[in-house]
């Protein structure tokens, strides 16, 4: 039986005095650790399986953590962790306490640059190099390895296009699968394709930015990759590998349905079959509560279209990309020019519908502000992956938007409830505003079985009230009126649920004010800027003296774990409001 060559690498320098005829050994034993764990601890699957031989070409070439490695959005940097010390806790991925689905800062040394988010890797790297000469240290390597559908982004050119005339020490590596987690689009891969036919005519895009281009090479021959790095570790300015990889390497099933498994939960990890689902009848999940209403609304208005910015199996727009292709559009990762695309749509006469997550939104912030709000256009903004949202931690929470949404002028903000409230929502937006709209519901699924009832149009900025009781009166916006009506069961305590943050009901809260001493607010969105603090500033305006308290995620990044987890550990839960709520009566 041989040995482990994996078990043996507690780090890059182990890695370095290996023979390099190992080294394929060694990319098989990777690949299947992966799959060990992510088939029974869930994670990110397909991305980390398709860069094995490059991940340990980089580390087995380069001097990391001197020579800086940083990883476009991360999906990809499970082999890099397991490779830089982190094997024997791997297990713990993703879950509480345990190391994170990406590279983060504090968790080690070899992680250069804390990411989650799309296309930030090139301009980072880029400013660790400039950073670098300015010091005197010219023999410091730079690597960015960056996936064709985040190099597709503004902000990838934006870096790019600097780089291309600085002499920084640079390498950017293009890590091209022709998918990012559904397939990438647009004119960059049209051109990406072409070259690897080698039927591109035109002049090479990177030479013209004045990269060193080179490739484009098989990321999958370990040998040629260690080749190709050791060359361009003595070619000086920027530079440029062009590598071809297949998402899901070494997995039949990843390869085959490379978005289903970018994630695909619990499987068999012999046979790669995917866990079977439950046959018990469960609520849906919200994004296809949204999916579907969006196709049901868009087959009697022929004015509504609907954008997402590379999510398109994320929010279930897919449904209207494959029932109304010509008027469903995936932008590729590119937040911004999606916000824009739906502000001049919506200058004549379409109903533009942006489905974007709540923590991506955060990208596009000018563009609401200057572009969509300041013109009064009545954009339709459904902000998935809205609160806490999980496994993906710190960078994927989206406990922000209330408060960065709620001081913008002309903007209307509105949380479901439930499904019912959701498709209702949608339902009237469609039906003409002046404003535009934010529509924030969470990831996962919903409460209410038959949820496809008939549409019933929502009065703009009306509250209603959920449960009469005495003295007390809890506020809440969103699904977490959920959690909060099943610890006040039995209590004496009413309960409304105030479905707008903007505008805010004010006769039904002055309704309150007048009625009960004492208020509590609820929101998974940060206690700073967001529902419990407009509440507090209508106490003010309004010379009220009741006693407010306000509950939602403390002003601290929130970590990893499941949402159920989360919501303990910052006493969100059922069992923790119920204590809070006792000690009011």
């Amino acid at each position: 039986m041989q040995k482990s060559i994996l078990n043996k690498i507690d780090s890059p320098v182990e890695l370095r005095f290996l023979n390099q005829k190992d080294l394929p050994k060694l990319a098989k034993e990777l690949r299947e650790f992966i799959i060990n764990v992510v088939a029974t601890k869930q994670g990110h699957l397909g991305a980390s399986l398709g860069v094995v031989e490059l991940t340990i070409a980089l580390h087995y070439v380069f001097n990391t953590p001197e020579d800086v490695l940083i990883w476009d959005v991360g999906h990809q940097a499970y082999g890099h962790k397991i490779l830089t010390g982190r094997r024997d806790i791997f297990h713990s991925n993703r879950q509480l306490h345990g190391i994170s689905g990406f590279p983060k800062r504090d968790e080690s040394e070899y992680d250069s640059f804390g990411v989650g988010h799309s296309s930030t890797s090139i301009s980072a790297a880029l400013g660790m190099a400039i950073a670098s000469q300015l010091k005197g240290d010219f023999d410091k390597h730079h690597i960015a390895v960056i996936g064709d559908a985040s190099i597709a982004s503004g902000m990838a050119f934006e870096g790019l296009n600097h780089a291309g005339v600085t002499d920084a020490n640079l390498l950017v590596i293009l890590n091209d699968n022709a998918i990012g987690i559904d397939p990438s689009v647009g004119a960059l891969k049209m051109y990406l394709t072409n070259v690897k036919k080698g039927t591109q005519k035109q002049d090479n895009i990177f030479e013209a930015l004045n990269f060193n281009y080179s490739g484009p090479i098989d990321g999958h021959d370990i040998h040629k990759i260690i080749s190709e790095l050791n060359r361009l570790k003595t070619v000086k300015g920027p530079k440029f590998l062009h590598v071809i990889t297949t998402k899901g390497k070494g997995l039949k099933q990843a390869e085959t349905d490379q978005v289903k498994y970018h994630a695909p939960g619990k499987f068999d990890a012999r046979t790669g079959n995917l866990e079977p689902k439950s046959k018990t009848k469960e609520p849906p999940k919200y994004q296809d509560v949204f999916g579907h209403t969006i196709v049901e609304l868009a087959k009697k208005n022929k004015y509504i279209v609907g954008i997402t910015p590379a999510m398109p199996t994320g929010s279930s727009l897919k449904y209207m990309m494959d029932e109304l292709p010509k008027r469903a559009f995936d932008v590729g990762i590119a937040e911004q020019h999606a916000v824009t695309l739906a502000a001049g749509m919506a200058t004549q006469g379409l109903v533009s519908f942006c489905n974007i997550y709540s923590t991506f939104l955060q990208r596009a912030y000018d563009q609401i502000v200057h572009d969509v709000a300041l013109q009064k256009l009545p954009v339709i903004f459904c902000l998935d992956r809205a609160g806490l949202v999980g496994e993906d931690g710190a960078t994927h929470h989206g406990v922000f938007d209330l408060s960065y949404l709620r001081c913008i002028p002309n903007m209307i903000i509105f949380a479901p409830r439930n499904e019912l409230e959701l498709r209702n929502i949608m339902y009237t937006s469609q039906l003409g505003l002046e404003y535009p709209i934010a529509i924030r519901y969470p990831r996962g699924r919903g409460v209410t079985l038959n949820w496809k009832q008939p549409f019933e149009t929502i009065d703009i900025g009306k509250g209603v009230q959920l449960k009469k009781g005495k003295k007390t009166a809890i506020l809440t916006i969103g699904t977490i009126a959920k959690n909060v009506s099943e610890a006040i069961s039995g209590l004496n305590i009413s309960h409304y649920d105030m479905r707008f943050l903007k505008p805010l009901d004010e006769n039904l809260l002055h309704t309150i004010f007048e009625n009960y001493s004492t208020l509590v607010t609820v929101e998974e969105n940060t206690i700073k800027g967001g529902f419990g603090s407009a509440v507090l500033e209508f106490a003010s305006d309004n010379n009220y003296k009741n006693h407010i308290k306000n509950l939602g995620i403390p002003d601290r990044f929130i970590e990893h774990g499941n949402v159920d987890e989360l919501q303990q550990s910052i006493s969100l839960d059922v069992e923790s409001l119920k204590k809070v709520f006792n000690s009011l009566q």
